[in-house]
């Protein structure tokens, strides 16, 4: 081969390139050392050089590229420079990066300036340059990636100086090619520096990287399929993100006319282990002069006005473009199968689908059989634990139930899609802004059409101090302990529970299995089936838990609500009151065998109605519901269909002589009252149980310090209203005020407590309480003696010397019996047991109801649902302290009045006649001026005599406190259990805290 020089032909000119614009900032910065170079543009035309003509050398384009000296402008416009002073140059350059190391500013060689003729003798001599310096050699490393430069190598305790970069490698040497004609080649490749191949960015954000030549090269080379008949090769790339299985990932998108498919991309972009699109189809919706770009904004608008997570290609691809899968309905196949991308899914054809049918049209399958086709391979990886961890974004539900329960939330932070209509916050408030959204809402109380309006399962944004409420955007403690592998991310938990318990309090009536659950899954992509694989083992949960699927649900043999693993386990319950009624009829629904031993000869323990009034059912137990907003009294009335009634708020303060007190005077001692109970709450702050005092003690002295200091004096009127309030503490107590705790007498009102109405149970507990014992194993006139819990079973003996065996006990008798050592327990209960049982007191209350021919009371209280008895005195304070009016239809006249506090013990020693004419004189001062009739029908409860009972609900005693409650309500060694009102520390003196509290152990003895 000859070298250029004289003589010889010129060579052919470089292409004429116009100059790109300056680098973006996204590569990499430029030393502040090295001032910016100049940029010198090239004309827009140049013309073409004669024949014969020396060629021309472009102007300085790329060779800063090179990387080896500083870029300076032309010393001077002369017209050439000569091949030597070029070569002195470029050894000094040499010289330079030697000493100070290269820098990304730094150009091997300053071409002459524009215009400028190269002779022959100045090719050679850039030759010789060339070849003096060993250019090739030295740049040939910095096209492999990862390869160190001689001089640019790392050193211990050195930071390796940037790379040296090159485009020469694109151009590879041919026979014919001389050093000059490759370094107008490096001459003329567009300006600016190569990028680094990107590492891949999992976040749904990540925008796509253009590859360099240097790439280019390797991925056109990285995998290639061989023809069958040899003549041509295939190229695939596979998906870049850490441990996908994917080798030859298939675009799902197939938007753009040029999707790779299952081919070539420069990118495949990751949503799941089965799940790619391809560049194309991502440049078709994210730029702006494509055809699916305006498709995109539009997602992206509804995305930003509704949602809180930003908008991205992915999350477009996510909630638009993916496929929805399915599952045959028929029980023979179960084969699950991809939709068309046009299809969209509704409840309906998940409920009703059916290989090989094509819904929305009116094609008809054919009579092939197309549930004999394989099932997708794709489908078995969802089953796997990994599989989720390798999901790019977490599933959004569309159309989801709980949608309008959730109206005040982000969707996307309750597990919703924010492009639904019915996720549109902005139509469910009226189009207020974002940022006022959620304290517009603050106080809001949703109610949906159709639904109860005492179930509220959700917690509103800002609000607090409901019970049994749950938050949509937070996993519970017991939910993380069950559920660790949602800790970091609970989108998909939080999805399908609060789409469960949207359904249950959506039809409570019937009970919620995973296949009513699964057509309510809306969502696109192979994750809806790891969806529908969850949700059966979060409603497991919920339903052991007794969120779901409780109250008077009864359930077949072959309906149990639990796995076949639950089954396998006895349980004999002793006592059948509401606590022991509510776990039986739990364990009983999970498939548990019970037996329930009641003493008494008739169920429902301290639950007791009297249907013997005509019209009127009396409770002499429990009869009125306190807090109805998620109260399971209200889930049981609406699963029977029995309405409540609502008391109203007014109640007139009668004296005796029959004036009704002015209700200034009322409020103002119920202020005074309330008042001298926020002193205790304050005195009680800084206290140990150690120096607790009597409640009663208390409030007197901080009433004596109270009359001293202020030097107010209250006329006797507002006394007697004043110990009309404290009657009610006392009934509320259970208790005369000087045996309860100061500390600690409203020890669960630290706890959320049930809101919303109070109200009157018409029928009576006792539907609730037949409508559970239904179908159950109770063996009446059992009264227990002895459990014996020493082996492996537990054994249980009654008075009468019947055994009974099972795996589990559960201990549901009054507190009572339990300080009075009624069972014995073998081993002995422990002492820190017996001790929190003594802490608490059995307090005690009484009730007396009477009948009257006509409602003489009427004209009076004006139709109020009950009226108050002022007490002449202190000593009578809470004998008869208020009249409810049993009948809200106002067609029967039957009274009932309680008996609390002192008033108790003042009435045990008489008969049921001297109680009866004591209440009619207290009702005859209280309608002085008119006549009062003897009553047709009355009755007086005892339940302080009543061997099996002997209380009416605890309270904490003087030196207890609430976590007595807890202490009692621990199992001993997974064995024996303990339920009732005195073992719930949260809502106790309840009917509703009995219950809660057998659904409570009911769970933990399914969970053992």
């Amino acid at each position: 081969m000859t070298s250029p020089g004289a003589g010889t032909p010129p060579l052919p000119p470089p292409p004429l390139l116009r100059a790109p614009p300056p680098p973006a900032p996204r590569l990499r910065p430029r030393p502040a050392c090295f001032p910016r170079p100049a940029s010198f543009l090239r004309p827009a035309s140049v013309p073409a050089p004669s024949p014969g003509a020396p060629s021309r050398l472009p102007p300085r384009t790329s060779l800063h590229r090179l990387h080896l000296v500083p870029q300076t402008p032309p010393r001077s416009p002369s017209a050439g420079v000569c091949a030597a002073a070029e070569m002195g140059r470029a050894e000094r350059a040499l010289r330079l990066r030697r000493r100070r190391g290269p820098y990304p500013s730094l150009v091997l060689w300053a071409p002459p300036t524009p215009g400028h003729a190269v002779t022959g003798a100045e090719a050679a001599a850039a030759a010789a340059a060339e070849k003096r310096l060993g250019l090739a050699a030295r740049l040939q490393p910095s096209c492999a990636r990862g390869a160190r430069l001689r001089r640019g190598a790392r050193s211990p305790g050195r930071r390796a100086p940037p790379r040296w970069r090159s485009e020469r490698c694109l151009f590879p040497e041919t026979p014919g090619t001389s050093s000059a004609q490759r370094l107008f080649n490096v001459m003329a490749t567009p300006r600016g520096r190569t990028k680094k191949k990107a590492s891949f960015d999992h976040s749904p954000d990540s925008l796509p990287l253009r590859s360099s030549g240097r790439q280019a090269k390797k991925k056109a080379t990285e995998t290639t399929d061989e023809d069958e008949d040899g003549g041509s090769e295939k190229k695939y790339r596979k998906c870049e993100k850490a441990g996908c299985t994917a080798t030859c990932p298939v675009c799902f998108a197939s938007a753009s006319e040029r999707c790779a498919k299952n081919g070539y991309t420069s990118r495949w972009y990751h949503l799941s282990c089965g799940e790619h699109f391809c560049n194309e189809c991502f440049d078709h919706y994210y730029r702006s002069h494509k055809d699916g770009y305006d498709k995109y904004t539009t997602w992206k608008k509804i995305w930003t006005s509704n949602g809180k997570t930003e908008p991205s290609p992915k999350a477009f691809m996510a909630d638009q473009q993916l496929p929805y899968w399915v599952q045959c309905t028929k029980p023979e196949c179960r084969k699950w199968r991809q939709l068309t991308k046009e299809i969209q899914l509704t409840p309906q054809i998940a409920k009703t689908y059916r290989c090989g049918m094509k819904p929305n049209t009116a094609i008809k399958p054919e009579t092939s059989d197309h549930c004999s086709l394989p099932e997708d391979l794709r489908v078995l990886e969802v089953s796997n634990h990994w599989w989720y961890s390798m999901l790019i974004l977490p599933p959004l539900l569309k159309d989801s139930v709980a949608a309008p329960l959730l109206s005040a939330y982000y969707p996307d932070c309750v597990g919703m899609s924010p492009s639904c209509t019915s996720t549109n916050r902005a139509a469910a408030t009226g189009n207020a802004s974002p940022g006022k959204l959620e304290h517009s809402k603050a106080a809001l109380s949703v109610h949906v059409p159709g639904m109860n309006r005492y179930f509220q399962p959700f917690y509103q944004p800002n609000e607090c101090g409901k019970a049994l409420c749950v938050r949509p955007d937070v996993m519970e403690l017991d939910e993380l302990y069950e559920f660790p592998e949602y800790s970091r991310d609970p989108t998909m938990y939080l999805a399908l529970r609060n789409l469960i318990l949207a359904l249950w309090y959506t039809n409570c009536k019937e009970a919620l299995t995973p296949q009513k659950c699964i057509p309510h899954i809306i969502v696109r992509g192979l994750v809806r089936i790891r969806c529908v694989q969850e949700v059966e083992r979060i409603l497991y949960f919920m339903t052991r838990k007794g969120l779901i699927n409780t109250g008077v649900l009864s359930v077949g043999a072959d309906q149990y609500l639990l796995p076949k693993d639950y089954h396998n386990k006895s349980v004999i319950i002793i006592g059948a009151g509401p606590a022991g009624l509510a776990a039986a009829r739990q364990l009983h629904n999970f498939g548990i065998k019970v037996t329930v031993l009641e003493a008494k000869d008739r169920i429902g323990g301290r639950v007791w109605d009297d249907k013997s009034f005509k019209g009127v059912t009396v409770g002499r137990g429990a009869q009125i519901v306190n807090g109805c907003i998620n109260n399971p009294v209200a889930l049981m009335c609406e699963q029977l269909g029995i309405s409540m009634h609502k008391f109203g708020e007014r109640c007139d303060l009668i004296q005796e002589g029959g004036r009704i007190t002015d209700p200034t005077i009322d409020k103002r001692m119920d202020f005074h009252f309330n008042a001298l109970l926020d002193v205790v709450s304050e005195w009680r702050k800084d206290k140990t149980q150690l120096q607790d005092v009597p409640l009663g003690e208390k409030i007197e002295e901080i009433y004596k310090a109270f009359i001293k200091e202020s030097g107010i004096q209250f006329s006797e009127l507002e006394g007697q209203v004043l110990q009309f309030h404290l009657s009610n503490l006392e009934y509320a107590c259970g208790s005369n005020l000087h045996q309860v705790s100061a500390r600690s007498w409203d020890h669960n009102e630290f706890f959320a407590q049930f809101a919303g109405d109070h109200t009157l149970l018409t029928p009576g507990y006792s539907v609730i309480i037949e409508k559970l014992a239904e179908g159950l194993d109770i063996q009446l006139k059992s009264p227990v003696q002895c459990i014996d819990y020493s082996g492996d079973e537990v054994q249980v003996t009654t008075t009468d010397g019947t055994g009974y065996s099972a795996q589990k006990v559960l201990v549901t008798v009054p507190l009572a019996l339990l300080q009075k050592g009624a069972i014995q327990f073998n081993p002995p209960l422990s002492e820190k047991k017996m001790k929190a049982i003594n802490s608490l007191g059995a307090g005690i209350i009484e009730k007396i109801a009477l009948q009257f021919p006509y409602r003489f009371w009427d004209s009076k209280v004006q139709g109020a649902d009950f009226f108050g008895h002022v007490p002449p005195s202190a000593s009578k304070r809470g004998l008869f302290a208020v009249f409810y009016d049993m009948d809200p239809q106002k067609k029967h006249s039957v009274l009932m009045s309680v008996i609390a506090g002192e008033a108790v013990a003042s009435v045990r020693t008489l008969d049921d006649k001297q109680v009866l004419q004591q209440c009619m004189a207290t009702l005859r001062e209280l309608f002085k001026e008119q006549e009062v009739p003897d009553p047709i029908k009355y009755f007086v409860t005892r339940w302080s005599t009543d061997p099996w009972i002997q209380m009416a609900y605890s309270f904490v005693k003087t030196g207890g406190s609430g976590e007595a409650y807890d202490i009692i309500a621990e199992d001993i060694q997974g064995t024996v259990f303990f339920a009732g009102e005195a073992t719930n520390r949260h809502f106790p003196q309840t009917v509703t805290g009995a219950y809660l509290s057998g659904v409570r152990e009911a769970s933990k003895i399914a969970a053992f």
